[in-house]
């Protein structure tokens, strides 16, 4: 192994242990900058910093990726699953991270060559670049996801609290997206990231290697309902989606098509459900949630005649 590279500790976690959530103290995450605001006066702002990170499957490199750089062994294996550059009943024999030059090698068992899938590239929505390689529908109809999932009106006015008041890049620092599972009320994994597509890689990632179940599971992001987060979320395997954000058509469809639960604009009292809706519970009285603290509001929270 060469100077700066480690092996990542790959032993899973239980499921209710600990929350994982952003460090948003991390040095390495956000760095002080000098300027000047509306009125002139000097200002000193946090800002978040972008990092590259090179990723290689066994002897093959796939995609450079910008990211903050926090749980590279997340991203990496997330970003190959998502891809179908990994099976999930692929044997990942080592995670070898060198952060003097900013790559991770994920080594399997299997024989890996994807030199024809990596001619093909669907540039996405997503924040940052988002790259989808390969035929972007390949696994995607062949998902069912569990029909008895349900969320509870209730659960989702808990989570929505939940997750505004927990440790964030983006209140520290904005410029960022964040992607939370979750069971029932409680949130198991926070992620952020530049893109919402590596907060998604990295939640898919720690899934995979921690040998978590996705069908009784909620996936909450702060960003749109586009084809991509609706894509990764099927395939992921999990049954229910949910954004502070609005939906773009195609995603609608998409979700539509593989019955995926869709949520969006979930802004404190208020939902919009477009697809999936009979997996919802009504037994939270949307008079009895509280609004959101402006303290913790990310933009997509404010009113409609605010936003």
């Amino acid at each position: 192994m060469a100077t700066g590279e480690k092996a990542l500790d790959l032993d899973p976690v239980q499921e209710d242990g600990p929350v994982v959530v952003p460090n948003p103290d991390d040095p390495r995450l956000t760095e002080a900058v000098s300027g000047i605001d509306h009125e002139g006066n000097r200002v000193d702002t946090r800002v978040v910093v972008e990092r590259p990170l090179t990723l290689y499957l066994n002897g093959q490199e796939i995609v450079t990726n910008m990211t903050i750089g926090d749980h590279p062994e997340y991203l990496a294996v997330g970003y190959l699953l998502n891809q179908n550059m990994l099976r999930a009943d692929d044997v990942i024999t080592a995670v070898d991270y060198d952060d003097d030059i900013d790559t991770i090698v994920v080594r399997t068992e299997r024989s890996t060559n994807f030199e024809e899938k990596l001619k093909k590239k669907v540039r996405t929505s997503g924040c940052a670049q988002g790259t989808v390689f390969g035929d972007l529908m390949e696994k995607f109809e062949d998902v069912s996801l569990p029909a008895d999932a349900r969320i509870h009106t209730s659960w989702l006015y808990r989570l929505t609290k939940a997750i505004n008041t927990m440790p964030s890049l983006y209140l520290a620092a904005g410029a960022i997206h964040g992607c939370v599972l979750c069971k029932d009320d409680k949130p198991i994994v926070y992620m952020e990231d530049v893109g919402r597509h590596n907060a998604v890689d990295k939640i898919a990632g720690y899934m995979h290697l921690n040998g978590i179940a996705p069908g009784d599971k909620i996936f909450y992001t702060t960003g749109r309902l586009t084809s991509e987060m609706v894509i990764k979320t099927v395939q992921m395997g999990i049954p229910i989606l949910v954004s502070r954000s609005g939906f773009t058509a195609w995603g609608v469809d998409l979700a539509r098509q593989a019955g995926l639960t869709l949520i969006g604009r979930a802004k404190g009292r208020r939902f919009i459900a477009l697809s999936g809706e009979d997996r919802i519970v009504f037994d939270g009285v949307p008079a009895d949630a509280e609004e959101e603290d402006s303290r913790h509001r990310r933009k997509a929270s404010l009113p409609d005649d605010a936003a």
